[in-house]
C-alpha cells in the first residue's frame, strides 16, 4: 500500500473510532462584565476534546460541544470553576 493509501485508511479509521460530539450547558455564576465571557472560554479551550463553546453572560450560562471520548461535563465545569467562575451542570444533551 502507498503512503496515500495508508494515511487515507488510518484518516478514515480515526474518524470511526471518534466519540459522537455531546452539548453540555453549564451554569456559570460571577459573571459581571465583557472581559468575563473570554475567560470562560478560553478556560473551556483550554480542556482537550472540547470543540466549540458559547458564553451567554445575561443568561450565566455556557453552551459546550465536546468529544466525550476525551472529557466530560464535570471536568468541563471544574475547569470553568477553576478560571474564578463556580459552574455546576445544568443540563447534559447529545
Amino acid at each position: 500500500m502507498n503512503k496515500a493509501g495508508l494515511l487515507s485508511l488510518l484518516l478514515l479509521t480515526g474518524s470511526a473510532l471518534a466519540a459522537e460530539p455531546r452539548t453540555v450547558t453549564l451554569s456559570v455564576e460571577h459573571m459581571t462584565c465583557a472581559a468575563c465571557p473570554i475567560t470562560v472560554r478560553k478556560a473551556l479551550s483550554h480542556v482537550d476534546g472540547v470543540t466549540q463553546s458559547t458564553v451567554d453572560m445575561n443568561a450565566h450560562t455556557a453552551t459546550v460541544t465536546f468529544d466525550a471520548s476525551r472529557t466530560n461535563p464535570a471536568a468541563l465545569a471544574t475547569a470553568v470553576s477553576q478560571a474564578g467562575f463556580p459552574a455546576k451542570v445544568l443540563h447534559s444533551g447529545s
